[in-house]
């Protein structure tokens, strides 16, 4: 029998692609979590915006149960009720009339990038084929999304990278302008850049990509991967601007930590993915379809989106006193429960030293890039919760000015 297992053992078994934090978690309920030694954290990372309805949600987990006491998976020559009913959910909730279901939000924009593609080599040619994304986005871990996603760290290592893919300025509509042409098949933008510093997009900038897509026959495709379900407040931050995309791809918090994505679209562009163009053979299963549902369920109600707005204002209240008191960050920003602190140039470039104070503090909390602290909890976080994890990070951020000041 295996003896008990350490976070040692992660440097020893596992490909070194993550640091993971210096505890184990073992058990969670709500918005906090417990690790080996029976310390609790307060969760403010939510998985990276996974845990939507925090951790061992009651209903989530009986609609999981009773799902695998039934059916668990047959593969994609089958479709199956539980993936049915959460299709029907997503296209009564947005403007979309289709849905591709996968497993991961990097598999969602693979798809959607590939139909913007056959859209447009159908249609036009070839020819037209180019992408227009963003510096600094995020979209994924693939070949064609990392190099999508216009963050050379993540891509440099593995040239040569796909090409016809170009990289405009966020929230410069002009810098995009002077890309977007009749040979460009589509433009894929984050309404908020996550991974980039939680930079949400300036509504005109958005419109303007609108009517851009629109004179050049382009698909407008919105990652909401991070910003979706509820995530801003709204079901999807394409709602909360009034900016409608032809392509939307959604994932992390539908599957409220089982892993799951879906790429929505109209008839008119689904369509052109016929049998075999396309496929998953996870994607869409019974168990995802099953927690998906009840996930939809729970967070499509108004008392849940005016509730993402209240804990807004909790959090931004409490880190605007924090930064009072302390002085740390030049600004604090973000929609709804997806909120970053711009370190000052005092502490610029240590956002990974607040992060693993936090974790000594009994905290967890995300980072997006190396001067942003990200947090992006639980839309149901009590306020209990809220202020204490509040008060676990300023004590961090007094241990980081104590050792910057030793």
């Amino acid at each position: 029998m295996q003896s008990e297992v350490t976070r040692a053992n992660f440097d020893q078994w596992i490909v070194p692609t993550y640091a993971p934090a210096g505890f184990i978690p073992v058990r969670a309920s709500g918005s906090t979590l417990w690790d080996q030694q029976g310390k609790s954290y307060i969760d403010f990372a939510g998985g990276i915006a996974v845990n939507a309805l925090g951790h061992a949600h009651p209903e989530l987990q009986q609609a999981l149960v009773q799902q695998a006491a039934q059916l668990w998976h047959t593969g994609n020559g089958y479709t199956n009720e539980p993936v049915l009913k959460l299709a029907k959910k997503l296209i009564d909730a947005t403007f979309a009339e289709r849905v591709f279901f996968c497993n991961s939000g990097a598999e969602a924009n693979e798809a959607a990038l590939k139909l913007a593609r056959k859209v447009a080599h159908d249609a036009v040619g070839e020819e037209k084929s180019g992408i227009v994304a963003f510096s600094n986005a995020f979209h994924g871990r693939t070949l064609f999304t990392v190099t999508a996603g216009g963050q050379p760290a993540y891509s440099k290592d593995f040239a040569p990278l796909p090409g016809g893919i170009r990289h405009a300025v966020f929230n410069d509509l002009a810098s995009a302008a002077a890309m977007i042409d009749d040979a460009t098949c589509a433009v894929i933008v984050e309404p908020i850049q996550g991974e980039g510093g939680v930079v949400p997009a300036e509504p005109a900038f958005l419109q303007g990509l609108r009517e851009l897509c629109d004179t050049h026959q382009a698909l407008l495709i919105f990652d909401e991967v991070q910003s979706g379900v509820g995530r801003t407040g709204s079901l999807y931050a394409y709602m909360h601007y009034g900016v409608t995309p032809d392509v939307l791809t959604t994932a992390k918090a539908l599957g409220g930590g089982f892993p799951m994505g879906a790429m929505l679209t109209t008839e008119k562009y689904a369509r052109v993915l016929g049998v075999g163009t396309h496929g998953t053979t996870y994607g869409g299963n019974p168990l995802a379809g099953a927690v998906g549902g009840k996930v939809m369920e729970l967070i499509n109600r108004p008392e849940v989106m005016a509730g993402v707005a209240e804990r807004h204002r909790w959090f931004a209240e409490g880190l605007n006193e924090i930064n009072q008191r302390l002085h740390l960050f030049s600004e604090i920003r973000g929609l709804g429960l997806l909120l970053g602190c711009v370190l000052n140039q005092d502490h610029s470039g240590q956002a990974k030293a607040f992060n693993q104070a936090a974790a000594r503090e009994g905290l967890m909390v995300l980072i997006a890039g190396a001067s942003v602290v990200r947090f992006a909890p639980s839309l149901i976080i009590s306020e209990g919760e809220v202020k204490e994890g509040l008060a676990r990070f300023e004590k961090a951020c007094l241990a980081v000015i104590a050792g910057a000041q030793s």
